[in-house]
């Protein structure tokens, strides 16, 4: 195809930001992903150690330490991932607004990291709520900046492999917490808080590593500073990126958070420390599933993957509705680990192909606060009904707003919202 290759050999040669490490246009191989991308990812892998290490025992804490109800933990887990989506709106404008993204970043790294102490510390659910909530915000902050940075810096006939390398390292983080939690627990007799303390060891080194090892692309400054959010900038998005939007909304309405498969895996007999190795599992299948999945994204139609993507999540649902055995859950878990690895990175690289670069911050806000209401959302529903008629149903009412997801897909193809 060499008109379209001269095309794209045209647009990086002609972007700032599709310049080499090193400074100078066109020296990068058009199939390398840029270092930062790689850097980037391993921050991703200690934060999401950190994190993982507090979030794989929270529930459990919440429902054996301190007497939470399924509720609670609906409502603790819905406004703790609901703020971060929100939270991305703000950030995501300001970092288009500054023409800046790492700032940004470090900041919400930071603030990830300075929370975790508190958690060892909490005595009622009201602090835990608090801390979940200061760390959220410290995520909402960074996220929308750095996939804007990683959109800015890599060129987009690999945009999808890059995607799904830093969500690949981000989840390797996100089993190797849990393990460690797993085996600090055996090790301290279920000792919560000592855990607790040990999570801040790898998010200060996520900051560190950021500040030190991430260089931003260069930028020429604006002629003048518009609102990202005018009438105008939100027209330019596009009809293909809104409806990229809405799909992602009622995707979130269908995966409400992971603290419910941790309580289904506490309903098998699984003993108590070693609960966290059900979150182990899916993110290891997740981690095995983001890259070779974010590649395929490179060539092949993005709504028919996420169709996929949602089909694989049905089956979770089912499996985790049906079955309270160990082994069940674990197979349940599992599905839910590859409908991950081929959605998130693929959700992710969908918003950078409709939006235009210079409102790319805002466009990835926009769909998160979409998805965030929908997570908060979900998340009571799925604890209301959980509290009122049992983990099955839960898990039943998952797969129906599966279905409904399936059927907007076929109702307007993502292909042919990207025509019009």
């Amino acid at each position: 195809f060499p008109t379209r290759a001269t095309a794209i050999a045209a647009a990086n040669d002609s972007m700032p930001n599709r310049m080499s490490e090193s400074g100078n246009p066109g020296t990068r191989s058009r199939s390398a992903i840029p270092r930062s991308v790689w850097a980037l990812g391993f921050v991703s892998l200690f934060t999401d150690m950190s994190s993982e290490m507090v979030h794989g025992l929270l529930p459990l804490l919440l429902v054996t330490g301190l007497g939470a109800s399924a509720l609670m933990i609906g409502l603790i887990e819905g406004s703790a991932e609901a703020l971060v989506l929100i939270v991305k709106v703000f950030s995501g404008v300001l970092s288009d607004y500054l023409g800046k993204r790492k700032g940004l970043a470090l900041f919400g790294y930071a603030l990830g990291a300075l929370t975790k102490p508190v958690f060892a510390l909490a005595s009622g659910t009201g602090i835990v709520l608090a801390a979940r909530l200061l760390d959220r915000i410290g995520k909402g902050v960074r996220g929308a900046p750095r996939d804007a940075l990683i959109a800015d810096i890599t060129p987009p006939q690999i945009r999808g492999a890059a995607f799904g390398l830093r969500q690949s390292l981000d989840t390797v983080g996100a089993f190797v917490g849990p393990l460690l939690a797993t085996g600090l627990m055996l090790l301290w007799a279920d000792d919560f808080r000592a855990v607790f303390w040990v999570a801040v060891i790898p998010g200060l080194l996520a900051v560190a590593l950021l500040w030190a090892g991430i260089r931003e692309p260069e930028r020429p400054p604006p002629e003048r500073r518009g609102n990202p959010i005018s009438r105008a900038n939100l027209r330019r998005l596009g009809s293909a990126y809104w409806w990229v939007v809405a799909v992602g909304g009622v995707f979130t309405l269908a995966r409400f958070s992971e603290a419910f498969l941790v309580l289904r895996a506490q309903q098998s007999g699984i003993a108590l420390a070693l609960v966290p190795l059900v979150m182990v599992a899916m993110n290891v299948v997740y981690a095995l599933a983001a890259y070779p999945f974010g590649k395929l994204s490179d060539r092949v139609s993005h709504g028919r993957l996420l169709a996929g993507g949602l089909l694989v999540l049905l089956a979770a649902d089912l499996v985790l509705a049906t079955s309270s055995h160990w082994s069940g859950v674990l197979g349940g878990v599992a599905l839910w680990g590859i409908h991950m690895g081929i959605t998130q990175g693929l959700l992710a690289t969908m918003v950078a192909d409709t939006a235009p670069a210079d409102l790319r911050g805002t466009a990835y806000g926009f769909f998160n606060l979409v998805s965030g209401l929908a997570m908060l959302l979900a998340s009571v529903c799925a604890g209301l009904l959980w509290d009122s008629f049992g983990a099955a149903f839960t898990f039943y009412a998952g797969a129906a707003f599966t279905l409904l997801a399936l059927l907007a897909l076929a109702w307007r193809p993502l292909t042919q919202a990207v025509r019009e």
